[in-house]
């Protein structure tokens, strides 16, 4: 008799780096809960799965919300049973506006989703993982390349994306007396529809314009997979995958 496959939550699952890691997870044989604010995007993800979409979960989701966030992990245990893997994905940026012009719903908003977000979904995970049988599962957070330098004009993307790291660090912490580990991907780059901006050109520390490098997100979901498919007793504690030749290591 076969052991049933491993359950994974994605959050942001319906563009993107979520899209991505959940169709990578679907297609190695992973029962997958899709999350999202838009049913339509998390059902396209689904049919662009082809035949592993049948292991698919959609559960639209509002990760600021604590019991949206409920509701995802009641639909998830009701669905598969368990939760192996959650990966903490789901994320916004605000308006590149300097600093002082920002209004507080902007800073607010970045915030709930970002942070207050992966918190809630974390809590819900570790109160589902802890109790299961066998006991345990992996949380990976995203992290980002702001999580260690910032753009210009990101204060509340680069505070929540530092934050994460806290985050990362507090649940591997906490996590350990449960078998729940814990490790933060920081992606740099990665081709989406949010950073096709970059191949126009963007802001850089200077104040001059620049085109950057893109990568193919695919290269972050086989990350994604790699780091959920260790067995509990290792762990990616953090890992960087970025355009080679991205401005980020130097002086900027």
């Amino acid at each position: 008799m076969t052991s049933p496959s491993k359950v994974a939550v994605v959050t942001g699952a319906g563009t993107g780096i979520g899209k991505a890691a959940a169709l990578a997870l679907l297609k190695n044989g992973y029962r997958v809960a899709l999350a999202g604010r838009r049913k339509e995007l998390l059902e396209q993800a689904v049919k662009d799965a082809g035949p592993a979409g049948a292991q698919a979960l959609v559960v639209p989701t509002d990760v600021s919300d604590p019991e949206s966030v409920r509701a995802l992990f009641a639909r998830t245990k009701e669905a598969f049973g368990r939760l192996d893997v959650l990966f903490n994905n789901a994320g916004i940026n605000a308006p590149g506006i300097p600093l002082e012009e920002l209004g507080y719903e902007k800073w607010k908003a970045v915030v709930d989703i970002n942070l207050t977000g992966a918190f809630l979904c974390t809590q819900e995970a570790f109160k589902l993982m802890k109790s299961q049988d066998p006991r345990g599962g992996r949380i990976i957070n995203n992290g980002s390349i702001s999580a260690h330098a910032p753009r210009p004009n990101s204060a509340p993307y680069t505070a929540t994306k530092h934050a994460i790291t806290g985050l990362t660090k507090s649940t591997s912490l906490d996590g350990r007396k449960y078998d729940i580990a814990c490790g933060q991907i920081d992606i740099g780059n990665a081709a989406t529809e949010l950073t096709a901006r970059m191949a126009k050109g963007v802001p850089q520390a200077d104040g001059s314009i620049a085109v950057e490098p893109l990568m193919d997100v695919n290269h972050v979901a086989n990350a994604v997979l790699y780091m959920a498919g260790l067995p509990l007793d290792a762990n990616v504690q953090f890992m960087t995958v970025m355009a080679t030749k991205m401005p980020f290591v130097g002086r900027g």
